[in-house]
């Protein structure tokens, strides 16, 4: 078999590569070929590959495209791969060439800064990721550890071809950060906060993102939510139900409502809430309302709103929502906003609404997104996430290699403090810590102010 390292950029501007400009492949030939735009790669053949994860869907990545929120102009270009055998697609990658570190969650900013102050330029760079979606998942979408390695093998050449500074590939899965690794990509390790639907003590805290389904009996998991809450401790238990309490006390009852129960109107009023959320913080949403129209026409089985709603005067007026999305057996927690301030209405809203959702739906687990120490009193358990980076200039290659290394164990031990401080009766040391916070890791202090998932 013979597969040429150097991918070729399309020669049409829409990122199609006409089958006339290439010779015919031979028997067990493989080609790689460089893509401006998914709309060039067949929709069905990508499917295949990337299995049944929205986030990295042909129609969710081609709807970020299509509505602009994953464009030039937002420093997201695609630069896609896709590796041929035979003619027939047999792996393939979603990969942007990046002019910023916006939407990604991993934050490389102090990088990129020292790359200035020393006269170096560290945009433009690669990325292999979902824009604005800080969630685990496939990203070299191959069948075998073949195809995967010779993805990697062709991300780099791509990257030394384009003379970026870097390649990074973010919250992949196992099988990815091996080919990584074999590849000699630097690992990198993070934390965010997941709630699993299975009793404390029954189940490691801290289990990985990607971790898959276990198979375990429905008897480990909660017949609902005081059942859940039953496994935390006095004061935790008793901070939650006085937050559900306010919030009903503000007269606000919620409605859950999936795939094409989500109307046009629904739609319209989550996005005045998300953008909303944003503002407040002092940015422009990611997002428009087009994106959400799109991708939700094309799957909208994966789609739950869940919606805040307050009588007013007889009249019954959606105060608040969040969106999150049931892709396999796990639920994401994507976004929030609301149009009015109720005690205890963000965690409610973003939090409890989406669990006892898990618990009625039989999902495994709830990811709560990027970011947010608060989610921990509330059940959602921190778990390690992973990245991998490859940098062109050896002496920086060298210093980020001797800092991950720090940072990996500065992140181990920010987890076991984290786990110390777990809200759950049958958690070593529960309750010895309440109310107690664990010191971030040192990075988190390099961090720009960016828009949590569900802030």
């Amino acid at each position: 078999m013979t597969a040429p390292m150097t991918p070729r950029e399309p020669r049409s501007p829409a990122g199609r590569a006409a089958d006339s400009a290439h010779a015919p492949l031979q028997p067990g030939e493989v080609r790689i070929e460089v893509h401006s735009s998914i709309a060039g790669i067949d929709a069905d053949g990508w499917n295949r590959l990337a299995g049944e994860q929205l986030f990295v869907r042909h129609e969710f990545l081609n709807a970020m495209e299509t509505t602009g929120c994953a464009s030039a102009d937002t420093g997201w270009t695609s630069r896609f791969l896709t590796l041929h055998r035979d003619g027939a697609l047999a792996a393939a990658m979603p990969l942007y060439l990046k002019d910023n570190s916006y939407g990604e969650y991993v934050f490389d900013w102090a990088w990129a800064d020292a790359y200035q102050r020393s006269g170096l330029r560290y945009f433009p760079k690669l990325l292999c990721a979902v824009p604005f979606t800080p969630v685990g998942g496939p990203r070299l979408l191959a069948s075998n550890d073949d195809d995967r390695d010779l993805l990697v093998q062709g991300a780099l050449a791509l990257a030394r071809r384009m003379d970026v500074s870097s390649l990074h590939l973010l919250y992949p899965p196992p099988a990815d950060r091996e080919a990584l690794a074999r590849a000699g990509l630097m690992a990198r390790q993070g934390v965010q906060f997941h709630w699993r639907n299975e009793r404390p003590g029954e189940r490691p805290c801290e289990v990985p993102a990607d971790a898959p389904s276990t198979g375990s009996p429905i008897s480990t998991r909660f017949a609902d939510f005081d059942a859940f809450l039953a496994t935390m401790n006095h004061d935790k238990r008793k901070k939650v139900k006085q937050e559900r309490r306010k919030v009903r006390d503000a007269g606000i009852t919620y409605r859950w409502k999936r795939g094409r129960e989500i109307t046009e109107g629904d739609w319209a009023f989550f996005h005045r809430c998300y953008a909303d959320t944003y503002r407040r913080h002092g940015q422009n949403p990611y997002l428009n309302l087009e994106f959400f129209l799109q991708v939700a026409q094309a799957l909208p089985e994966h789609f739950v709103l869940i919606l805040g709603e307050r009588s007013d005067a007889g009249r019954v007026q959606p105060v608040a929502c969040a969106l999150d999305v049931h892709s396999g057996d796990r639920v994401y927690g994507r976004y929030w906003g609301g149009l009015e301030w109720h005690s205890g209405l963000h965690f409610e809203t973003c939090y409890y609404q989406s669990i006892e959702y898990c618990i009625a739906n039989g999902a495994v687990a709830f990811e709560g997104g990027a970011q947010g120490e608060h989610k921990l009193a509330r059940g959602l358990a921190p778990v390690v996430t992973h990245s991998a980076h490859w940098l062109a200039h050896p002496q920086f290659a060298r210093a980020v290699e001797d800092f991950l290394a720090r940072e990996a164990r500065g992140i181990a031990h920010y987890v076991d403090e984290l786990n110390e401080h777990a809200p759950f009766r049958t958690a070593a040391g529960a309750g010895a810590g309440a109310g107690a916070r664990a010191a971030a890791p040192a990075h988190a202090a390099q961090l720009p102010p960016q828009v949590s998932n569900d802030d």
